[in-house]
């Protein structure tokens, strides 16, 4: 399984519970995973990630030296990206309503192309929510994506701080 990330799960991460300078092994981990082609991101979400302007941003400088390794080098399908705008949130979406969905339909045009792929994020399920208001997880129900938080990857990729001694 490809595990694609939202930007959202490095953000909350290092703002919440594993910040670079004090859990290096989660990244460390994060990198090791992404090295093998378990965990990727697409360049659209590697540029949300890449889009903070805090100068002493330590994520920031991370994604910076590590964004070759997590990305996932291939082009998204415009027909995937059109279908899961219009079925996963609406078909007649206006300019803002586009603009405040912003990168997240990517994550689950780029998790369609095969059936190996899930997305993560720390949003979610909100069914209730509809249009441009819909999280993450009721769009990929909508498609049959699994989509999976942190803590889930967490487990299946079996995350402990002394993980390299499974290895």
């Amino acid at each position: 399984m490809i595990y694609l990330l939202d930007a959202n799960v490095l953000i909350t991460a290092n703002n919440n519970y594993y910040p670079i300078d004090r859990v290096p092994e989660f990244w460390e981990w994060l990198f090791f995973h992404a090295n093998t082609g378990n965990v990727k991101m697409p360049l659209e979400i590697i540029e949300e990630v890449l889009a903070g302007t805090d100068k002493n941003d330590l994520l920031l400088d991370w994604m910076k030296g590590n964004k070759e390794v997590f990305l996932l080098t291939e082009d998204v399908d415009p027909v995937l990206l059109q279908q899961v705008v219009e079925e996963g949130y609406a078909p007649d979406l206006n300019d803002s309503e586009v603009e405040e969905i912003g990168k997240d339909p990517f994550l689950v045009a780029y998790a369609l192309v095969e059936t190996n792929r899930s997305v993560v994020t720390t949003e979610v399920s909100a069914s209730r929510k509809t249009r441009q208001n819909r999280h993450l997880p009721d769009v990929c129900k909508t498609f049959s994506v699994p989509c999976f938080d942190t803590f889930s990857l967490n487990k299946i990729l079996n995350f402990r701080t002394a993980w390299k001694e499974l290895i």
